[in-house]
């Protein structure tokens, strides 16, 4: 998930985004706005793309670590931030001049927000240098459970027994996956369990600024973030791209981009409660990608951990959303 990372769901930054569980999948600073006008209702489209879009984020992910072998990974982020920001621009710029979108009305939290997922960015695609991204993955979907845990002291929610239990065994599983001790993975493993933490700060925060500022000003502010922060450290340590090269940064842009669009899309098919449950596909993605492209094909402890902490995560949202519909959450 990268977070990009990518993959786990942050709750919206105001009326004008999806639902809590929709802007989940965003990744990398961007929030998705709620469709204008009518969408007829199609759960079985909206389904499929969100099996896409796990899809396009695995390729994000599979990509960036294939470009960690020949360049920086400062570079690799600043590449995805960079290319990213290009094409998002483009599509504000038909809003209005996009620099009166950095009006906030909470600038220090909207930079701590777009910090944390920066370095959760630069975390994950750190981690999967030297894991496979299976292990990567698996690890930074305990973001859902660390959002749960730490919703208690920093937003003031209540957390039932049950939800308490599943985020407990989600813990316990990310410890099968790093094995901790000399039968450890690699020690990079702890990179995208930081990640998660960040990630996990990045969606409390964002659920902080909902109805406060628009989701335009929110996804703006983490873009401009990641490539300022990026820019101004990425010269100490660039190395200069061939025409392959190149391509690969830009692809990473046109991956992250199509990937929240179809995110947006399939948010305005079907319901929040219908498709979240299918963002924990991107553990197959990631773990197909791994086998295909690295040949890394996960041991038992990362299989059974993966399924662990999925398990896990699903089964806190499903509660969440019942505890939803019945008005006691």
């Amino acid at each position: 998930m990268s977070t990009t990372a990518s993959s786990v769901p942050p709750p919206p930054p105001g009326a004008a985004m999806p639902t809590t569980e929709a802007s989940a999948l965003l990744g990398a600073g961007a929030a998705a706005p709620r469709v204008v006008g009518p969408e007829p209702a199609s759960p079985v489209r909206g389904i499929l793309l969100m099996l896409a879009t796990g899809l396009l984020f695995s390729m994000m992910d599979t990509l960036s670590k294939e470009m960690t072998r020949h360049y920086p990974v400062l570079q690799v982020i600043w590449a995805r931030y960079f290319f990213h920001m290009l094409i998002m621009l483009a599509a504000l710029s038909r809003m209005r001049p996009w620099l009166a979108l950095l009006h906030s009305r909470r600038p220090g939290l909207q930079l701590g927000r777009s910090l944390a997922v920066v370095l959760s960015s630069a975390l994950f695609v750190g981690g999967i240098k030297f894991i496979p991204l299976a292990d990567a993955t698996a690890v930074n979907f305990v973001a859902p459970l660390l959002v749960t845990a730490l919703s208690v002291p920093l937003l003031g929610e209540k957390v039932g027994l049950r939800r308490w239990t599943a985020v407990a065994i989600g813990f316990l599983s990310v410890l099968i996956v790093i094995r901790p001790g000399p039968g450890m993975v690699h020690w990079a493993v702890l990179l995208p369990l930081a990640g998660a933490v960040c990630y996990a700060l990045y969606q409390i925060t964002t659920r902080m600024l909902a109805g406060i500022d628009p989701w335009p000003t929110t996804a703006l502010y983490s873009g401009v973030v990641g490539v300022v922060g990026t820019s101004l450290l990425v010269p100490f340590a660039w190395r200069d791209p061939d025409w392959t090269g190149w391509l690969a940064f830009v692809g990473l842009g046109v991956l992250g981009s199509a990937s929240h669009l179809l995110l947006i899309r399939a948010f305005a098919l079907a319901p929040a409660s219908t498709l979240s449950p299918f963002g924990y596909v991107q553990l197959v993605w990631a773990i197909l990608a791994g086998i295909v492209v690295f040949g890394d094909v996960p041991d038992v402890w990362t299989l059974s951990g993966a399924a662990l902490i999925a398990g896990s995560g699903l089964y806190v949202l499903l509660r969440e959303s019942h505890l939803r519909r019945t008005g006691r959450l």
